[in-house]
């Protein structure tokens, strides 16, 4: 008798154990969510924060180019206003496509693209582009770990226990997909 009640205890201490451990995972992949979420966010305000200069410094040679420096700056807005990561992704979509057209314009003129000051700021916006990819892909990576948890036996019975849903994926829009065509002249 007392070695199935060891065994029962056991099998208990096992069961709760499991339980607090998978919990415990949740946690902290919701935490790294949340601090992937947050470093996104930076990047993005870091981005958005250099626009500005890099629209006034395309402003001084490109005066006749209002609808281009119009789309920046409210693609700049919507990013800066985004609240969910569907809601950034959209509005990274626009700042990254009014973002071409602000450097395409830059391309009709040499002495711009010669300009120190635009050359600092184009290799910035570079290196905050870079962190944002970085971001992104940790940010999923993240997500990733967490709803397969979530969605996984037997850990997704206490994911229903204790309210933990599956997070959304930082996704990039179907146009950016496509690789740019290069070409020589």
């Amino acid at each position: 008798m007392v070695m199935i009640e060891w065994i029962l205890v056991a099998i208990v201490v096992a069961i709760v154990g499991y339980v607090v451990l998978t919990y415990n995972t949740f946690i902290n992949l919701r935490q790294m969510v949340k601090n992937g979420w947050a470093q996104i966010d930076v990047q993005l305000k870091m981005r958005a924060d250099l626009i500005p200069n890099l629209v006034e410094t395309v402003k001084g040679y490109a005066k006749h180019e209002k609808t281009v420096f119009k789309d920046v700056t409210a693609a700049r807005s919507a990013i800066l206003s985004a609240k969910t990561p569907a809601e950034a992704a959209k509005a990274n979509d626009m700042l990254t496509g009014a973002l071409k057209s602000l450097f395409a314009v830059a391309e009709a003129y040499p002495q711009l693209k010669a300009n120190e000051n635009f050359l600092q700021l184009q290799d910035k916006l570079s290196d905050v582009e870079q962190k944002i990819a970085y971001a992104r892909q940790f940010y999923n990576d993240t997500v990733m770990k967490l709803n397969r948890l979530v969605l996984m036996f037997p850990s997704n019975l206490i994911a229903n226990a204790f309210g933990f849903k599956e997070e959304e994926y930082f996704k990039v829009a179907e146009g950016e997909k496509k690789a740019p065509k290069v070409k020589f002249e």
